[in-house]
């Protein structure tokens, strides 16, 4: 599977276009990175317990996205975003979407 930012592939066409495909997940914090959090702020430096629960969510809902894009026979996704959003005190979303195509 290509994904890709960009509107088309390099050296490619596009044969077939799916449409949009996304995948999203909703993450909470955790009271133990919180605490972490905490003291970073005081001292300075890297949120690492975020940094990665972002890293990992990012992940997961770019998975989520190629699952919907193999399971439609796309063999590419173009236009790939990110967005996150807030949904509660604690918890937010990443959304991950793109233009599911096949390529040749």
């Amino acid at each position: 599977m290509i994904i890709t930012n960009l509107e088309t592939v390099p050296g490619k066409s596009i044969t077939r276009h799916y449409g949009l495909v996304q995948g999203n997940t909703i993450r909470a914090k955790h009271v133990g990175r919180d605490l972490m959090a905490g003291l970073k702020n005081i001292f300075g430096g890297e949120l690492k317990g975020y940094t990665e629960l972002l890293s990992e969510s990012r992940q997961e809902a770019t998975d989520r996205m190629i699952q919907q894009a193999h399971s439609l026979g796309a063999n590419a996704v173009l236009n790939v975003r990110y967005s996150t959003s807030s949904i509660t005190q604690g918890a937010a979303e990443l959304y991950a979407y793109g233009t599911a195509v096949t390529v040749e």
